[in-house]
């Protein structure tokens, strides 16, 4: 039997909620690849969400109870964990469609690419 946990660098890893993550997915992957015969790809979506609200509770509970909790701690390390993921995306899809869009809808995605660096979703 394998454990569950892996310890690395301080944290604690959950094989399992990574395994679930994974199953979260395929629903979304499925039904991009086929709408018609999987229509309900949102429910990975929902079971991604909760598991996300499952992990980052922890991590509040863990350092309130550890008196350590800080609003700008935490939103600091969200920052750190998500922005270098989202410039890569940004920038990827900026070569790209620069690469393959023609000129008028280059200007579409200039529009839709610029505005999610102010987003206040990106912090959920």
């Amino acid at each position: 039997m394998t454990n569950i946990l892996a310890v690395s660098s301080n944290k604690i890893w959950r094989n399992d909620i990574t395994g679930l993550r994974a199953v979260a997915v395929l629903p979304v992957l499925l039904f991009h690849a086929f709408p018609e015969i999987f229509p309900g790809g949102f429910y990975g979506v929902d079971v991604f969400f909760v598991i996300s609200g499952y992990l980052i509770s922890g991590i509040i509970f863990r350092d309130v109870l550890a008196n350590s909790f800080s609003y700008s701690d935490f939103y600091i390390r969200r920052i750190r964990r998500i922005f270098p993921n989202l410039i890569l995306l940004l920038v990827f899809v900026a070569v790209w469609g620069a690469s393959f869009y023609l000129p008028k809808n280059l200007k579409a995605l200039e529009g839709i690419s610029i505005p999610v660096l102010f987003s206040t979703r990106i912090l959920d």
